[in-house]
């Protein structure tokens, strides 16, 4: 019996065709309806994934979907009631739809939570009591839709196992809702939420927004050319504060090295730029796709698409930005240094010459 030798794959064939671009690279609880192709030609834009193309490229505003932390003891579970409700000032809005107002609705959430930590007799020491959610758009965005869509989000992802509460701020530019939610599901098993459960979550959030009428999306940034992750909350902090990170410290410490001619491998900065081509190839494609419709609105998008792909930013990593950041100070200092020898020289020329 003699052995198949597999197919050769590319990039291209391995992955869904429109998915590719905008899906986070990790598993996802279900399927969108843009991920679903057409059964009859499947590398055919359907009506889901061409609008979808239509928002990334238009640059609709991006959802903010983050973790801010998690409460470990009924006194930090308190604290963080208390900073959400500012102490009772604001509403707060419970799984039921029930509204805790003032102080004593305050006082009687905080009751609630308190004694239902004490029947969870299987969490941990360290184990989270509950897990706290922001909600957030850009400036601008309508503060009803933002808190609807916030409430429908909760119902829809936690309403069926979690207890939560929710609170909406105002006094920020960027309209947000904090979230907060009981770590023990009814069923017994704990919340504990992954990088692909938090792009559903963003999605979802993103999805409801857009039923209210708000232009909304959740895509990655490598999406739109961006391959730099955020930096933590706490070194910016620290940055803040004129302390040097040991993120900072270290990566800085790795540039000078390879500029002194100890160049080290790094395969993930090739892997990244593969993927950024292939995602950029990708979005060509489907340009080259619309504009053979003959559709002027068909071409309209093609064209839309194709500029999106020339505006996307030179992929650059954190340790290719410190490159040219320390680049550019050496050559500011040698310009410097130049200007200082020509203005002694002309300054010694000056001198010598008799007085008239």
């Amino acid at each position: 019996m003699t052995r198949r030798s597999p197919r050769p794959t590319d990039l291209a064939s391995e992955l869904p065709p429109i998915s590719y671009v905008w899906e986070t690279p990790n598993r996802r609880p279900r399927r969108a309806e843009w991920d679903i192709p057409d059964p009859a030609a499947p590398g055919r834009l359907t009506p889901a994934m061409r609008a979808k193309l239509e928002r990334i490229v238009r640059r609709a505003p991006e959802v903010m979907v983050k973790i801010t932390g998690r409460t470990k003891s009924v006194a930090h579970l308190k604290s963080h009631l208390e900073y959400i409700t500012r102490n009772g000032e604001l509403d707060a809005e419970t799984e039921q739809g029930a509204t805790l107002a003032g102080r004593l609705g305050l006082k009687d959430l905080q009751q609630r939570w308190e004694d239902d930590a004490g029947l969870d007799d299987k969490r941990r020491r360290d184990g989270s009591l509950s897990v706290n959610i922001i909600l957030s758009m850009p400036a601008g965005t309508d503060a009803v839709a933002v808190k609807d869509s916030a409430r429908a989000f909760a119902v829809e992802t936690f309403g069926y196992n979690h207890d939560y509460v929710f609170v909406q701020h105002l006094d920020d530019k960027h309209p947000h809702v904090h979230l907060t939610v009981r770590s023990r599901g009814h069923d017994g098993k704990r919340l504990n939420p992954r990088k692909a459960d938090l792009q559903a979550w963003r999605e979802r959030f993103a999805g409801e927004l857009r039923l209210r009428g708000i232009a909304a999306e959740a895509t990655p940034r490598r999406t739109r050319g961006r391959v730099r992750k955020a930096d933590r909350g706490a070194v910016l902090a620290m940055r803040k504060r004129k302390i040097t990170p040991d993120v900072d410290r270290l990566a800085r410490k790795e540039v000078l090295s390879e500029v002194r001619g100890r160049v080290a491998k790094h395969p993930w900065d090739e892997q990244i730029k593969s993927r950024q081509d292939a995602i950029r190839q990708r979005y060509l494609d489907y340009a080259a796709e619309l504009q053979r419709s003959g559709v002027a609105a068909d071409h309209e998008l093609a064209r839309q698409v194709r500029q999106f792909v020339n505006d996307m930013p030179a992929v650059e990593t954190r340790r290719h930005a410190l490159k040219r950041e320390l680049s550019e100070l050496t050559n500011t200092r040698r310009r410097g240094a130049e200007q200082g020898v020509s203005k002694e020289g002309r300054d010694k020329t000056r001198g010598d010459e008799p007085t008239r």
